[in-house]
């Protein structure tokens, strides 16, 4: 693929400062727009990754739905772990609900049923006004997808027991907007704050571990403004 003058910059400015960072340093992309994270102890590589995305996502809000087909579509390409967990905003109405059902059918089902909920109700998100709009979307997919829906989703606690664990997390780590996407790497971490430059980040931090050489990708869209 042929690179822009542009592209060009971003991959050998990401590269730059990558080989700058100390061990355990943190930066984002772009530049000077990262959030003032607390607690970080968290943020550790999967044993054996040399790269990972790690992120915070609400189900309610307009800017995850926008980047996740964008993320899922890094992890599948670039083959690293993904590391996703709820971070329901208290200002959403139905998003820890929804959260609670993906966790079902990824205890009950399987993951990859579990992200084919998830995928849909970012595509349906715009449908989806209220509690009662979740429920009717939630039971016609049920049926749709060949699943019964169980009378009541979550009797004994256990999945919004998990969805709170995740939003526990995000309050120690000092999350502050939804989606809170980082590439964790092992010299330290990236705050994804543009998700156009996604590909290019992991890219140059593939070619600074000299694990590949670098490809960067044209034509991935704006994302719209980040969900507060």
């Amino acid at each position: 693929m042929r690179l822009t003058l542009m592209n060009r910059f971003v991959l050998l400015a990401a590269a730059a400062l990558l080989t700058a960072l100390p061990v355990n340093a943190q930066m984002s992309v772009p530049p000077g727009q990262g959030t003032a994270f607390h607690d970080t102890s968290m943020l550790k590589l999967p044993a054996g990754a040399k790269v990972a995305i790690f992120e915070f996502e609400d189900l309610e809000c307009p800017a995850c739905a926008h980047d996740a087909p964008i993320v899922r579509a890094a992890i599948v390409k670039y083959k690293i772990p993904y590391l996703r967990h709820d971070f329901p905003l208290p200002m959403h109405r139905w998003s820890k609900d929804a959260a609670v059902t993906a966790r079902y059918l990824q205890d009950k089902v399987s993951l990859a049923v579990a992200e084919n909920f998830r995928r849909d109700v970012f595509a349906a998100q715009t449908s989806i006004s209220s509690k009662d709009d979740l429920n009717n979307f939630t039971a016609k997919w049920f049926a749709r997808n060949g699943q019964k829906m169980p009378f009541v989703m979550d009797p004994n606690g256990l999945f919004i027991a998990e969805v709170n664990a995740d939003y526990t997390l995000g309050q120690r780590l000092g999350v502050a907007e939804t989606p809170t996407i980082l590439v964790l790497t092992e010299r330290g971490w990236i705050q994804i704050k543009d998700i156009t430059q996604l590909y290019s980040t992991i890219d140059a931090v593939i070619a600074q571990s000299g694990a590949a050489k670098p490809v960067v990708h044209n034509n991935v869209k704006k994302p719209v403004t980040t969900q507060k």
